[in-house]
């Protein structure tokens, strides 16, 4: 029989309704508002970094793949990769989809206004079915056609609301050139990521558009983008494909083209950490200044087992006990007031965010178990070791004075 687990009980039953039952319910409502906390931040932060990112790999694919070249313009010097190249790039380990795109930039005028325009084509092997959870209205544009290239395009939110058009309106595109050469193209689908890199004036459209504007040949291609299996071996993926592809070529990392943004990621982190730091801090402060509260209270019960014999080690682990009941309480509740509202916020989304502000339309939940499993963890192991501290007075009392004690 454990004697100590047994004592704890029993003053846990006789102290409902007490002063000391309500400093229990204080403690657990202490722990449980600090899991709570720290367990929703991590569900948010984890949400708006996936999603950002998750834009971001749409849009442009990990790492990609293009022309060694000085030129700083948007356009793509055309690169034409091997079937041999191709195969094993396709084949290697870390690869999961690659996709070919280019880039031409131009005007749109329209209500006797101008608006930048940067196409981007795009062919059959775009990753349409990722792409389908930003597309606001229409279709994709399809891209099989009888012409030369297909006149189908997709434009954001922004531009659209912009130049006041629509799903079935016409628009004629002025390229760049020398001389400038136009182009008509019918809007199939409206798209909205809220990053302004790509909301600003992107187009997307028929890769082979670019090719006959530049009098490519029909494999020729601005670039590749390699998607990968695990963004988090992005650095041997990267290694992996620079080793596959020929001289003049080079790779590019998505997350150091726009390393402002990742950097930016990576700070939101930091602070969350700073976060959960303070909210330990104040969750071991409070469980110390319980415990303190329930031995003072205690003083006759600790002089009267002192006085049987029970030795301070014993006295101890009856506290240590309590606190870890209290503690363990505290995270049951935070962990359910946490899930049910991750729960009510990724269904429902009953809180709304500015998407010009913070690039989506409300808050995002990630269900990362792995950290809800540590933050728990770490709570439990701290918060117990620091309850140590109180329970280090135990020794210090007398029996005879502790009798006495008033």
């Amino acid at each position: 029989m454990n004697l100590p687990y047994f004592i704890s009980k029993r003053i846990n039953a006789t102290d409902k309704g007490s002063f000391s039952s309500t400093i229990n319910m204080v403690a657990i409502a202490s722990v449980a508002l600090g899991i709570a906390i720290m367990v929703i931040s991590f569900q948010v932060l984890g949400g708006f970094q996936n999603n950002i990112k998750d834009k971001i790999f749409s849009f442009s694919g990990h790492i990609q793949i293009t022309k060694f070249s000085l030129n700083n313009s948007f356009e793509e010097e055309p690169i034409m990769m091997s079937d041999e190249r191709m195969e094993m790039l396709q084949t290697d380990s870390h690869v999961k989809h690659i996709q070919e795109y280019a880039h031409k930039p131009g005007l749109i005028s329209i209500n006797n206004e101008n608006f930048g325009l940067l196409f981007k084509g795009v062919s059959n092997s775009f990753d349409t079915i990722a792409f389908n959870d930003y597309m606001v209205e229409g279709h994709f544009p399809n891209f099989d056609t009888d012409k030369k290239f297909s006149q189908e395009v997709i434009l954001s939110q922004r531009m659209a609301d912009r130049m006041q058009v629509g799903v079935g309106d016409r628009i004629v595109a002025y390229f760049i050139m020398d001389p400038p050469r136009t182009r008509s193209l019918y809007i199939t689908g409206i798209f909205s990521t809220g990053l302004d890199n790509f909301d600003e004036q992107t187009v997307i459209g028929d890769i082979s558009l670019i090719r006959d504007l530049n009098n490519w040949l029909s494999n020729q291609v601005g670039g590749y983008e390699v998607f990968v299996n695990d963004i988090n071996e992005l650095e041997e993926a990267d290694t992996a494909i620079s080793n596959k592809i020929s001289v003049g070529l080079l790779t590019d990392r998505v997350d150091r083209k726009f390393v402002q943004i990742f950097d930016w990621l990576a700070l939101l982190t930091q602070n969350v950490f700073i976060l959960i730091g303070l909210i330990l801090i104040v969750a071991c402060f409070n469980m110390v200044s319980v415990l303190f509260i329930l031995i003072m209270e205690r003083t006759h019960m600790i002089g009267s087992f002192k006085a049987f014999g029970a030795t301070n080690k014993l006295i101890r682990r009856v506290f240590a006990y309590n606190g870890v009941k209290l503690v363990v309480k505290g995270l049951v509740i935070g962990n359910l007031i946490a899930i049910t509202f991750g729960l009510v916020q990724y269904y429902f989304k009953v809180i709304p965010l500015e998407q010009s502000t913070y690039y989506m339309d409300h808050v995002p939940i990630d269900w990362n178990w792995w950290s809800t499993l540590g933050i728990n963890v770490l709570t439990l192991v701290l918060v117990g070791l620091i309850l140590t501290i109180p329970t280090a007075i135990i020794s210090r009392i007398s029996p005879v004075k502790a009798i006495r004690f008033d």
